[in-house]
């Protein structure tokens, strides 16, 4: 029997790549306050990227979604996705907003553009949408709807790193765009996040806000939080962005040979929206019903295979929100399963995967 599978697995360099990067580290003493490192990995991601932005690296993806929301200045409610990872709608919370919950479009899982504008009151203050697994939103309609109402757009897109749209990188849409970096992303620093602002006002005071509102070591800007990258996140960043063609292409070979051999009737792929580029960052499958799915996953585990329930529950259904019903959000979110994917997972254990499900 081989051994555990997990549904990720951190991408790690050789590490004697990421050593001689601590070895300066050791020498300067050089560790936090944007050192070389967190500068260089700021400028290797918008040149990997081609992004019109440049980054500003933080501490955490769920940060860079605090930040954003301070950063605009928002209050009262803001329309989001009850399908998710819970720092979506928390961070909304944590910044004293309202969440305001619109149901998905059950063909592309993200937020469903066409139910937006009834959401709208005189309260609403922004959209904070999320990219699915890589997928972009709808961002065509979501721009005309906020410019419609003058509304503030964010895009959760942690799950994004690479993903173009119609030749753009996803980071260059919206007012501002999040990413996370943790251990489990296609790329990552082990914890981190970046925040992509499209101008240049707005970027000065994200960056005011990660850095205490430090206008000099003796005055201030405003108000602001710790979020900033250390330098020994930052040389992991360094010495991983440097394999991500690798990274990227050993996925992908595991995504196509899911979509080739997993031949189940009962099972549903996802769809991936026209002009988008995929980076293979998840692979979900949705089972006919919840039963299904339960099966499916009790029978992985016998054989120490652990796919997870990504998202589940629907954000709605939070213990501190009161509930409204999504239908649609949270019929899905019982029956998606995402299965292992990392550049590390074996052939032997693909084809292990592919005909449990198959049975």
């Amino acid at each position: 029997m081989s051994n555990k599978i997990n549904v990720t697995e951190s991408f790690l360099p050789p590490l004697e790549e990421y050593a001689k990067l601590l070895k300066n580290l050791w020498e300067t003493k050089h560790l936090t306050n944007r050192g070389e490192y967190v500068i260089e990995l700021e400028s290797k991601i918008q040149s990997y990227l081609n992004s019109k932005s440049k980054p500003l690296l933080v501490s955490n993806g769920t940060i860079a979604l605090q930040i954003a929301i301070k950063a605009l200045g928002l209050k009262g409610d803001i329309i989001t996705t009850p399908f998710s990872y819970v720092a979506t709608t928390s961070s909304i919370i944590w910044e004293g907003c309202n969440p305001i919950f619109v149901d998905i479009d059950t063909k592309y899982l993200t937020i469903d553009e066409t139910e937006i504008e009834a959401a709208i009151t005189k309260n609403t203050c922004a959209i904070l949408a999320t990219h699915v697994y890589g997928n972009p939103c709808n961002v065509e309609a979501i721009e005309k709807i906020a410019k419609k109402f003058d509304l503030k757009v964010i895009y959760d897109a942690a799950h994004c790193f690479g993903v173009k749209y119609k030749g753009k990188s996803i980071f260059d849409y919206g007012d501002i765009s999040t990413c996370s970096f943790h251990a489990t992303k296609t790329f990552h620093t082990g914890e981190g996040g970046a925040i992509f602002c499209n101008n240049e006002s707005l970027t000065k005071r994200v960056f005011d806000s990660h850095n205490f509102g430090h206008k000099d070591n003796l005055s201030f800007n405003g108000i602001g939080i710790n979020g900033k990258m250390s330098e020994i996140n930052g040389a992991l960043g360094l010495s991983i962005i440097e394999h991500m063609d690798t990274i990227l292409k050993k996925r992908e070979e595991i995504c196509l040979r899911y979509n080739a051999e997993i031949n189940n009737i009962e099972i549903n792929k996802i769809n991936l929206r026209k002009d988008g580029n995929w980076n293979y960052s998840y692979y979900p499958v949705i089972f006919k019903t919840e039963k299904d799915l339960l099966a499916a996953e009790l029978k992985f585990n016998e054989n120490q295979i652990f796919p997870r329930r990504y998202f589940y529950p629907s954000l709605n259904k939070l213990p501190y929100i009161d509930y409204n019903r999504m239908p649609k959000a949270e019929d899905i979110s019982k029956r998606i399963l995402c299965l292992p994917l990392h550049p590390n997972l074996k052939l032997e254990d693909q084809y292990r995967i592919i005909k449990i499900l198959n049975r």
